[in-house]
């Protein structure tokens, strides 16, 4: 199955948006340069790649029980974001930021299991890009590929982006307070998903 054009579009605009894989990957560059953000990088398109092949293969499993998971998974995600966040307000000034180390490929992986985002991307890109008959199991490793090809050069903009900042906040007030920005939007974006699939 030749992957659609529309799937390459759907999946770069979810991931050149911004998210919280994004809001972290800028903070890494600025914080600790592109190079080391490499690995968080490559852990999140490694991550999202996997789930998207899991998921489409699952999709029937998923479809019956999402109603039940989507408030749980939500409150986890935004749990985690609302930590991250606590963490950045924390981070260590600029002259000991070394004794900090970026996310590492593993955790970035894990995350997007418990991120929001990803997961409505995921399941969208299943539910609308998965052939109804067919092979299940080509199909979605074909979509799973596509999602990493297209995915890691979206969000490495994101890195690069705050790589390119480092020289700019070389400052110590101005580091933190672009450290205290991410993490304020990163809280906000948590909340902000909390309220809107809270129960009415």
């Amino acid at each position: 199955m030749p992957v659609p054009l529309a799937f390459v579009s759907y999946m770069g605009a979810m991931s050149i948006t911004p998210g919280p894989n994004n809001i972290m990957l800028a903070t890494s560059g600025v914080n600790f340069g592109f190079r080391r953000t490499v690995p968080h990088m490559v852990g999140i398109s490694t991550g999202c790649a996997l789930q998207l092949f899991l998921c489409a293969i699952l999709l029937n499993l998923v479809m019956a029980r999402i109603e039940a998971i989507h408030l749980p998974l939500t409150l986890a995600g935004c749990g985690y974001m609302l930590w991250l966040s606590w963490k950045l307000v924390r981070s260590p000034p600029p002259g000991r930021v070394d004794a900090a180390t970026p996310m590492s490929f593993a955790a970035a992986a894990l995350f997007q299991w418990v991120n929001p985002k990803a997961w409505v991307m995921v399941i969208n890109s299943a539910v609308l890009f998965m052939p109804a008959s067919g092979g299940a199991l080509s199909a979605a490793g074909e979509l799973a590929l596509a999602a990493l090809a297209v995915n890691l050069p979206c969000i490495a903009i994101w890195a690069f982006g705050g790589d390119s900042l480092r020289h700019c906040l070389q400052d110590r007030r101005a580091l933190r307070a672009f450290n205290l920005l991410m993490a304020a939007l990163l809280g906000a974006t948590a909340i902000g998903m909390i309220v809107g699939e809270w129960p009415a």
